[in-house]
């Protein structure tokens, strides 16, 4: 079962793979504090999903901000669930759902360039690096596979190196976060205003988060 998650209004993008029912719960949490409507479609592939599956995942839908949700399968047992909980279900062939998932694989970029204010509620993640030109607002979460750039205000939530990268690093203007994580290492934002008036960078050291001035080297 694959789940794309869109929000149109900042064109985040999430595919998720649910083989089975125990990570559901702890996969939904993530989004609970998203604001923005969310559309969901739900590609099911060669597998019978029976109303009572459905109606349980459902109930994580409308634990989020859901405002369309769909089914697309080719399995008419689980088409007449969904059909059964009022779901908007449609029958396709197998190659045409491959071909849909690979058509969302392929928006997903690597590496993303944000511009603009990063409001709360919002959430922005990348499967590379992630950069922001602009701030990043209490409320708001942002996340990346590798590294976090925020050339304003990081006041919010960021989440770097979050496959396990303990190599990745979180640098920002004014860094003042509601809370760091880098790989599995989480670090609540100082309670004082920062001083500095030069960027900064939060890295791991010794399985802690340290936060030092952001020295970029003229190698000309």
């Amino acid at each position: 079962m694959e789940i794309v998650l869109k929000n149109t209004k900042s064109k985040y993008l999430e595919i998720l793979s649910l083989s089975d029912s125990d990570n559901i719960h702890e996969t939904f949490k993530r989004f609970s504090s998203i604001k923005e409507p969310l559309e969901a479609k739900i590609f099911v592939v060669n597998a019978s999903i029976s109303s009572h599956q459905l109606s349980k995942l459902k109930n994580h839908f409308d634990k989020i901000n859901i405002c369309s949700l769909c089914i697309f399968s080719n399995n008419r047992e689980t088409i007449l669930s969904g059909k059964s909980l009022k779901i908007d279900s449609a029958f396709i062939k197998e190659q045409e759902i491959k071909n849909k998932l690979l058509m969302f694989n392929s928006k997903k970029k690597n590496d993303i360039l944000h511009k603009g204010t990063v409001r709360s509620g919002e959430r922005i993640s990348s499967n590379g690096n992630l950069c922001i030109i602009g701030d990043v607002n209490p409320g708001a979460i942002v996340s990346a596979k590798k590294n976090i750039y925020v050339w304003g205000k990081l006041l919010g939530i960021a989440i770097a190196g979050k496959s396990g990268n303990k190599n990745a690093s979180i640098a920002s203007l004014y860094l003042n976060p509601l809370q760091l994580r880098i790989a599995d290492v989480i670090a609540i934002g100082p309670k004082d205003k920062p001083k500095n008036c030069y960027p900064e960078i939060a890295v791991i050291d010794k399985q802690t988060i340290i936060i030092q001035p952001h020295i970029i080297e003229n190698k000309n």
